[in-house]
């Protein structure tokens, strides 16, 4: 069910698709590549979705979101490899500085595992956890190739129409898989179980889904506007602040180790952002000469 609502309210993005002005652009791929590229994006965003909630399922809020950042460190590979981006030596410190962040959480005992989880669901809980983190870098600049390589199109709506089909797919594969393990047995006591009640639990559901959508929106237009790996960076803004969150919602233990790795996956973060600003600036230098030398031409 974690899985399903982080996609099923994608109907949702037919609202802004519809009110955005219509385009005579059209795509240059044919509707076979676009039904293929929408497919294999979708299997994937299931696939680390299911990664994500099993990972979420055996590690408290902070040691999940701590793992979650070496998302940047992939993502620097990836975009490397998929995209061309540029490995500078502030990315490569920020790659760095998540690896060590993670590994310290690794290292680190099961005593903050939540309640009732043994030390071989913590260890899968951050497998998990982990290898959804590469593959959401892996998607991020999968979607970057395609937008700029395949899609190719310049109007915003090419955005919403890439979260609609990915996150139809996904969600199908979702309701396959939750018929699949029979877990859809169990959702009647589920709902019955929920402490404040069936109505709380479905507006609960309600909002997760619409909340996914959101921010999925905000991801997959990062990437179309700028690239995926500033995308990444700032998605992974937040978990600098879960801990904290976990710590005052959740009563989370922050232990030394803990405190440790959230300070350094901050300075990795730094790094990223710093490196943002260097990029900005050699880019507004370039466009300053640029118009200079179109007002003044040399004799």
């Amino acid at each position: 069910m974690e899985t399903l609502v982080q996609t099923a309210a994608f109907p949702i993005i037919y609202i802004p698709l519809l009110l955005l002005p219509s385009s005579s652009e059209s795509s240059s791929c044919s509707l076979k590549t676009m039904v293929l590229i929408y497919v294999l994006l979708g299997v994937i965003v299931a696939g680390d979705n299911m990664l994500y909630s099993v990972g979420l399922l055996y590690l408290s809020a902070s040691t999940y979101s701590l793992i979650c950042a070496t998302q940047l460190a992939f993502s620097a590979v990836f975009s490397y490899f998929i995209n061309a981006q540029k490995f500078t030596s502030l990315i490569l410190n920020s790659v760095v500085l998540l690896s060590f962040s993670a590994t310290l959480i690794a290292l680190n005992d099961n005593a903050d595992a939540p309640s009732g989880v043994s030390r071989s669901k913590y260890i899968v809980g951050f497998v998990c956890t982990l290898a959804a983190s590469a593959l959401y870098s892996l998607l991020l600049s999968l979607m970057q190739f395609s937008f700029e390589k395949v899609l190719q199109k310049e109007t915003f709506s090419v955005v919403l129409e890439m979260q609609i089909y990915t996150s139809l797919v996904a969600t199908c594969v979702s309701v396959i898989g939750l018929f699949a393990s029979g877990e859809w047995r169990t959702l009647h006591g589920e709902m019955d179980g929920y402490h404040k009640g069936r109505a709380s639990y479905v507006l609960t559901l309600v909002g997760i889904a619409v909340t996914w959508q959101v921010c999925s929106v905000g991801v997959v237009g990062l990437i179309f506007l700028v690239s995926s790996l500033f995308s990444n960076v700032i998605s992974t803004l937040s978990l600098a602040v879960t801990p904290l969150a976990a710590l005052a919602v959740f009563r989370d233990k922050m232990s030394g180790i803990k405190v440790l790795a959230m300070l350094i996956a901050l300075w990795g973060f730094a790094s990223y952002v710093q490196q943002n600003h260097l990029d900005d600036l050699k880019l507004r230098r370039a466009r300053k000469q640029a118009h200079a030398s179109r007002v003044d031409p040399p004799c």
